[in-house]
Parts: C-alpha cells; structure tokens; sequence
C-alpha cells in the first residue's frame, strides 16, 4: 500500500519550486492561465497520483459496518436521495464523480484547505455535457487543482472555475453539502447510502495521512493573501458568498454567539445562521429555509480566496 503521506512531506521539506517561467506542470498546460503561475505548485504526488473515484461504490447506511458513529462525513441530499461521503475516504482520493437524485455531480474535499464541496458537472450557461474530474497533482493557493479529464482544463475548487485550459472562465454550480457526524446524518436520513471503502484501491481508511495538521498553525504552501491572526490559521470557518460579498462566520465566533440560529442581514436581504455546536457543523438558508451553498474550510483558506471579506464577531 502506498502512503501519500510520506509523498507530501517529501515534498514539503524539499520545499517544492514553484512554476516560475514554466507554462506546464504535470502534463497540463498553463498559457491562459488567469491566476499567478508562482502560487501554481506541485503538491508531491503526480496527475492522479491520488486517484479520484470514477465508479464509486455504496452501501446502505443502516447496514455500514466501516463507518463509525464519530466519523465525519461530507452529506448531499438531492431530488430525496441521500449519500454520504465520510472524510476518512475522501483523505485518500480528495474528488468523487457520482449521480445523486439523478443530476451528475462532483464532490471534492481538500485536506490541505479543510474545504468539502460539491458542485454540478455541468459547466454553467455551457451546451457541453458533464465532465468527469480528477486530481492534477497542483494546488493554486494551497487549495486543489482539480482537471477534467474532456479538455484537461484545471479547475480551481474553491473558486469553482477553470483556471487554465480550453474552459478557462467557466463555473461550476456549486451545491449546498452538509457536514455532520455519521450518526447524526444517519438519524436525519435513515435511508441514506455511505461512500464504501471497496474502491478498488488499497488504502488505510481508518488511518488519517493529515494527523496533526489541522493544529499546526503553518500553511506549507504560499497563498495569494496571508490571513490576519487573529484566528488560528486553520480555525474553521463557515464561507459564504451573498451577493457581491463574501463573509466568513469563525466557529469560535458561532460558539460565543451560543444559538442554534440566528438572523443575519446584509444589504436588504435577511438570511439565517445555524450552528450545530455537537457536530461543529454551520450553514445557511434564505428567510424562506432554502439552505444555500456555502463552504466550510479553515480560516487561512477562506481568507487566501477572499480577502475583502467581512467577518462575524458575536460581540
């Protein structure tokens, strides 16, 4: 079984160069890119190096035996059908194709960024069908680089839009997505189905190749803006973009906030907060309870992607 663990912290302490001149790392192409070449790097592992899952295979929750009551999982729940993706999978493959309530869709998690998220297939206002998507083996600002396998154009997670190749501009839909504990999706979605650890690869899903990261306050990899301290780097935040703004909810805000929810108005729009302190879990619905997308990552990557963000204070 190979680790890529010991892959990244190779890479680390060689203190991986940047592009610098170069218009191609790992086979792809970067001569429209529209984002800094110099925060364009090798992560360590090559294109597909962390192999995205293309067919994955599921299990009905109720009778999983591989994910455990604590475990935390990434959750969709689309046209009544739920599935859940538990992190210590998506650790080791970082980028899931699959069909949830019959809409195609990519769900894609980045250990580096702390950032879980899920998006249509389909590029926006695009005739083209939908794409399949895997890991390039670059990151832009820390965060993953994903590719589409049809033009081979890179994808900026985050920013959902391609930043190099034959699709540079486009946009992915992004797709509300849960975070919980899995005993806590299960009770809300008993009939949900769990991403199975049969994927055809040979990994030690129990074991976490990141341990310990999420506490270190370094950011191994430059990023566009350093993030102010005064949160821990890696405190996560709820990301959320309304309208022309971004604004970032600091769980350790939401925590003195003390609410299950609350209202929040910006502009003239007026949404709601909830905060789940058991499952240190956050996220946002309209006035009418429409739950809209948002992201849960750490505080140096919100900030990285959107630095003219507002951000909550509970005071």
């Amino acid at each position: 079984m190979r680790s890529i663990l010991p892959v990244l912290s190779f890479a680390l302490l060689l203190l991986v160069p940047s592009l610098g001149a170069a218009n191609s790392l790992n086979g792809f192409k970067l001569d429209n890119a529209t984002v800094p070449l110099n925060l364009v790097q090798s992560g360590g592992p090559p294109r597909d190096g962390i192999p995205a899952l293309t067919d994955p295979k599921f299990e009905l929750g109720k009778n999983a035996k591989s994910v455990k009551p604590g475990d935390v999982v990434l959750g969709l729940m689309i046209n009544g059908e739920a599935k859940a993706y538990p992190l210590n999978i998506l650790n080791w493959h970082e980028i899931v194709n699959d069909t949830v309530g019959g809409e195609r869709v990519v769900v894609s998690y980045c250990p580096l960024c702390g950032s879980g998220m899920a998006f249509s297939s389909k590029p926006e206002g695009s005739g083209k069908r939908e794409l399949e998507f895997g890991v390039s083996g670059l990151l832009y600002s820390s965060d993953v680089l994903m590719y589409d396998s049809e033009t081979e154009s890179l994808w900026s997670q985050i920013h959902g839009e391609a930043v190099a190749g034959a699709l540079v501009g486009s946009k992915l839909k992004q797709i509300p997505m849960s975070l919980s504990r899995w005993s806590s999706w299960l009770q809300r979605y008993p009939e949900t189905q769990v991403l199975s650890t049969e994927t055809g690869y040979r990994r030690d899903y129990q074991r976490d190749p990141y341990a310990g990261y999420a506490k270190h306050p370094n950011v191994y990899f430059p990023v566009a803006n350093q993030a102010p301290s005064q949160y821990h780097q890696k405190e996560m935040v709820l990301g959320v973009l309304l309208g022309d703004s971004a604004v970032a909810f600091p769980f350790s805000e939401l925590e003195k906030q003390d609410k299950m929810s609350f209202k929040y108005v910006i502009g003239n729009q007026t949404y709601i907060i909830h905060w789940d302190t058991h499952n240190q879990s956050a996220w946002i619905t309209d006035k009418d309870g429409q739950t809209l997308a948002s992201t849960l990552l750490f505080w140096f990557a919100w900030y990285a992607f959107y630095p003219d963000t507002q951000v909550f204070n509970a005071s």
